[in-house]
């Protein structure tokens, strides 16, 4: 097997035993990323070669920090690392160096991490679409003319193509489920607080985004999202989360899984979707676990308004700083203005209906998990789309009334900040991949993580299909 096409875990081993050196390892990456990069456009703001072989051999030389220790790694460019541009794909930050890592950043560096450069993302995360006037669009590698998805976007095209074995992303409206769907590859948004994000400005109201791990296997998921959570005293909402790699090889029996379907018509699917969902569920049945046909748990509509409310509030408190500047404004994308404007305008008591919203959809979800363990949806509502569009305007000959309505079905969990993971289900009849987010109760990361490895070991599916470019 190629370097580049072994799990990160397996990296990890051989580079303990001494198989492997990280020079070797680094060497295949960048030969990767030049052989396969300039058609997918998924790593940016890469390092000199020299200066990533560099650490390499240092990496060889010291000490092993953690199981990260000599695996090359790309940070998704809404994040800082020291020494690297941010840009966050907006005009306003190109070219800036980041001073110092972010906390999450920081914790990959200090297992051992090499951080050698960024993946792209949509302009200031905006969007399951990656691209942006900086560094441009990713390319999804099953079909160059669609959309890799976003806000991970880059990352999980990296992760698809060989050019990294692990990969950090960030998921406030799907960012991590999307694009894994979109890549054949997993993404997990984890119980939102147990991985902590920076101790800057408001720490309380605005809290609808997390980090998380991106794989090619849950497995290697598991094992990042380890080491990547930890309780951050700085952080007033921050949560201690057990680890879950430790269990990750032990098979669950009996599961009670929800099929959610299109929430009673609420939600348009193009055709192929709700096929490929209801397949995979049906080969999760025959690992022994029931799946239950549910009801629309709650008004579709209710949520979606508590959701854009909330959403464009949290925007409107980060970027309104540059719409109070009119030099500034022009370099804003209009999703950026859209949000902005609608949080500008919103009332507290809008607001507060919002959040009592939220809270009641939360409430009715406790009452599920007492019946049931796992919710299940597709990842996103229709197949990988022109990579030249800004976003769908339809699905289903339904129209879409905002830039983000097309993923609407990614906001039952994120609303709530309960954890998910993408699982790839296999491919349409264009051979374009889809996704199936697996949703649990808070804390039950680990569970999902068990989940997700039964299915990986059973389907394989990052394996079994890579994409093929001719790069390489």
């Amino acid at each position: 097997m190629e370097i580049f096409n072994m799990d990160a875990l397996a990296q990890s081993a051989a580079l303990e035993k001494g198989d492997l050196s990280a020079s070797e390892l680094m060497e295949a990456t960048l030969d990767r990323i030049d052989a396969v990069n300039g058609d997918v456009n998924a790593i940016v703001s890469l390092r000199d070669r020299d200066r990533n072989m560099a650490d390499a051999r240092a990496a060889d030389n010291a000490p092993r920090a953690g199981w990260l220790h000599g695996i090359p790694i790309a940070i998704k460019d809404l994040a800082n690392a020291a020494g690297l541009p941010t840009s966050m794909g907006s005009p306003l930050f190109a070219g800036q160096v980041a001073g110092s890592d972010d906390t999450m950043v920081a914790r990959l560096r200090a297992a051992g991490a090499i951080i050698i450069g960024k993946t792209n993302t949509p302009e200031f995360g905006l969007g399951s679409h990656t691209y942006n006037p900086v560094h441009g669009a990713t390319r999804n590698p099953y079909d160059l003319g669609r959309s890799a998805g976003g806000s991970s976007g880059g990352a999980a095209a990296a992760l698809a193509t060989g050019m990294l074995s692990v990969a950090d992303g960030s998921d406030m409206m799907g960012s991590l489920r999307n694009p894994a769907g979109w890549n054949n590859v997993y993404g997990m948004r984890p119980t939102w607080g147990t991985v902590p994000s920076e101790p800057v400005g408001d720490m309380f109201m605005h809290q609808l985004s997390t980090s998380g791990p991106m794989a090619r296997s849950p497995a290697d998921m598991a094992a990042l999202l380890d080491v990547m959570t930890g309780a951050d005293p700085r952080l007033p909402l921050s949560t201690q989360a057990p680890k879950t790699f430790g269990d990750i090889g032990t098979p669950p029996k009996g599961l009670r899984i929800g099929w959610l379907g299109d929430w009673d018509g609420a939600f348009a699917y193009e055709d192929g979707i709700a096929d490929i969902s209801q397949a995979a569920l049906g080969q999760m049945a025959e690992f022994g676990h029931r799946i239950d046909n549910l009801p629309a748990p709650f008004d579709a509509d209710a949520m979606w308004q508590s959701w854009i409310d909330l959403r464009s509030f949290a925007v409107s408190a980060g970027l309104g700083l540059f719409y109070d500047d009119v030099e500034k404004r022009e370099y804003l994308k209009p999703a950026a203005l859209w949000e902005i404007e609608r949080g500008l305008a919103l009332s507290a008591r809008e607001i507060q209906r919002a959040s009592a919203i939220r809270s009641d959809w939360f409430r009715r979800t406790t009452r599920l998990f007492e019946n049931l363990d796992v919710l299940v949806l597709p990842s996103a509502q229709l197949f990988p789309f022109d990579v030249e569009l800004a976003y769908p305007e339809e699905i289903a000959g339904r129209s879409m009334d905002t830039y983000h309505r097309w993923m609407q079905v990614v906001v039952p969990a994120g609303l709530i900040g309960l954890p998910v993971v993408n699982v790839p289900v296999g491919f349409g009849d264009d051979g374009l991949p889809a996704g199936l987010q697996l949703i649990g109760r808070r804390g039950s990361d680990a569970a999902l993580l068990q989940l997700a490895q039964q299915w990986h070991t059973a389907t394989g599916w990052p394996q079994a299909r890579p994409p093929v470019l001719q790069g390489g």
